[in-house]
């Protein structure tokens, strides 16, 4: 014995609803990375164009097989719209960068903080955090600098 249902516009509706809200919750998968790291997402097909809503935040690089790397670049959330050529919406997820607080330590001396990342069975070392006070903050970015300027002119001189 079958059952036999008669599909009402009301429910043609809900149907239609609940399948559309099931694809967009695929489709905005969250990225969650951290400041300075980057994570690679697959992106869909026939994308043409990436809009990111605040590249101060985070920053996507698409490479040829259809993955995006997308780094952390400061503390937030922003999002990113992927475009079809188009010109429609594939998908649109939004992107929280998160400090990294894993082995750092913050000494506050007065109204000066400094930023320290201590590893495990190593000394520690100075790292940036944005708050840092700007002499600590300017010593360490320009010992970041030299150090791959460094790194550039080896790598050159060996070519």
């Amino acid at each position: 014995m079958s059952a036999r249902y008669a599909v009402t516009p009301i429910m043609t509706f809900a149907l239609a609803g609940l399948a559309a809200s099931a694809w967009f919750s695929v489709a905005r998968a969250d990225i969650q990375v951290e400041v300075n790291f980057a994570q690679l997402y697959e992106l869909p097909q026939d994308v043409s164009t990436i809009v990111i809503g605040n590249p101060a935040i985070a920053d996507v690089t698409i490479q040829r097989s259809g993955i995006a790397v997308v780094t952390g670049k400061a503390y937030g959330t922003t999002n990113m719209i992927v475009l079809n050529p188009a010109g429609k919406v594939i998908s649109e997820q939004q992107i929280t960068v998160k400090p990294r607080d894993q082995g750092t330590v913050t000494v506050q001396r007065a109204l000066d903080r400094e930023t320290l990342i201590c590893p495990p069975s190593s000394t520690c070392e100075r790292t940036i955090k944005v708050g840092d006070a700007p002499a600590n903050f300017d010593a360490a970015t320009g010992q970041a600098s030299a150090l791959s300027n460094m790194a550039g002119s080896q790598q050159n001189a060996g070519r």
